[in-house]
């Protein structure tokens, strides 16, 4: 077989900006290393009745059979078993072969191995993420600690990961992980794993992500590019495939935003301006030359890698000159046309009115649309 390679992402001058490495990351681990609240996490999250499922159980089986291949049980319906089987011995593709395939080879896993060897086999053969296969890495890659040593808050968090590890990951999508966690735990508490007070703590409990500053330049930009690949090509491509990536992003500019950005707001401090964002663009072709999507993507303090570029905001005012643009570009208003400045509600169905104010909550009245401009 051919050897897996690194993917490269370089800017619009062929400067590296991210390595993403392959199979660099695996680090197997016995079942006795794995803590019993990282297994009870996984269970009460993938497969709580893991250890109820008869391993060889006629009638399971068939019904294991049915339901794989007729009914399109992708969330949450699969067990530790298919998923072990998906991740460690089939290509990801959706196909009534594929089905089959997985099915039977699901039957012979649970007929060949004990629940203990099978929950092992999953705890080393899942992808967490990025380059991470299994528990172990994950607990390096995000925590940089052994799985071993991590709190109740770090298993929630990696636990809820191989459900979708792009979508979950704490690099790019700190919120989504978060609640993903939260969800984690909060299955844990139904299910009588953990108590109350566990459950609270944990909740609370602030992650310290590990991720080294001098490996990576423009980091949201980095991870943004590397997820839309990810959505083309697949993971195992983007890791193994030894792609080089061309973006449009120009570092010398970028470091000359993310230095501009940090001076703004540190002028800011007085007023209590904690975090900003800025996004350059070329105008005609839309190409990213910069994206800084937060004062500084390694500051907890300020969740920084939260990307604020990509996030959905209100424009607020800033709208407005561009509907003055497209009423005098499509000719239906001129500079001189009247508007009336003054409070207005809409009605909007099921709601209470929407009543929007003016900023300083003055109202002008009468008003030619060159001098509300």
């Amino acid at each position: 077989g051919e050897y897996p390679e690194s993917s490269q992402i370089m800017d619009r001058n062929g400067k590296l900006l991210y390595e993403i490495y392959a199979d660099k990351n695996r680090t197997s681990v016995v079942l006795s290393e794995v803590p019993d609240k990282m297994i009870k996490a996984t269970l009460a999250i993938e497969d709580n009745n893991f250890y109820k499922h008869v391993g060889f159980d006629i009638r399971g089986i068939i019904r294991g059979l049915y339901r794989t291949i007729f009914e399109r049980r992708l969330q949450g319906g699969s067990t530790i078993t298919q998923q072990l089987v998906k991740n460690a011995l089939l290509t990801p593709e959706r196909t009534w072969e594929r089905k089959i395939k997985e099915a039977f080879l699901t039957v012979i896993t649970e007929i060949m191995y004990s629940k203990d060897e099978i929950l092992e086999m999953y705890f080393n053969q899942t992808p967490y993420g990025g380059t991470m296969w299994g528990v172990e890495s994950a607990a390096k890659g995000i925590f940089g600690k052994k799985v071993k040593d991590l709190n109740l808050a770090e298993v929630a968090l990696i636990a809820g990961l191989p459900g979708s590890p792009t979508r979950y990951s704490p690099f790019t999508h700190p919120d989504a992980a978060k609640n993903r966690q939260e969800l984690v735990l909060k299955r844990m508490l139904e299910l009588g794993y953990i108590n109350q007070e566990e459950y609270e703590e944990s909740i609370k409990e602030k992650l310290n992500y590990n991720l080294n500053r001098n490996m990576i330049n423009a980091p949201h930009f980095v991870f943004y590019v590397r997820e839309q690949l990810i959505e083309k090509y697949g993971l195992q491509k983007v890791t193994q495939g030894g792609l080089k990536v061309w973006t449009s992003l120009d570092s010398e500019l970028q470091n000359y935003a993310q230095e501009a950005v940090a001076s703004e707001i540190e002028k800011l401090k007085k007023q209590n301006v904690e975090n900003g964002a800025a996004l350059i663009t070329e105008s005609n072709s839309g190409q990213i030359l910069a994206m800084v999507g937060s004062r500084d993507y390694f500051d907890g303090e300020i969740d920084g890698k939260y990307n604020v570029t990509t996030a959905l905001r209100q424009p607020g005012s800033s709208i407005k000159p561009l509907n003055y643009a497209v009423g005098i570009e499509s000719g239906k208003v001129t500079a001189a046309s009247i508007f009336n400045d003054e409070a207005t509600c809409f009605k909007v169905e099921n709601q209470k009115e929407y009543c929007p104010t003016n900023y300083g909550n003055n109202y002008f009245g009468i008003q030619t649309l060159r001098n509300s401009l």
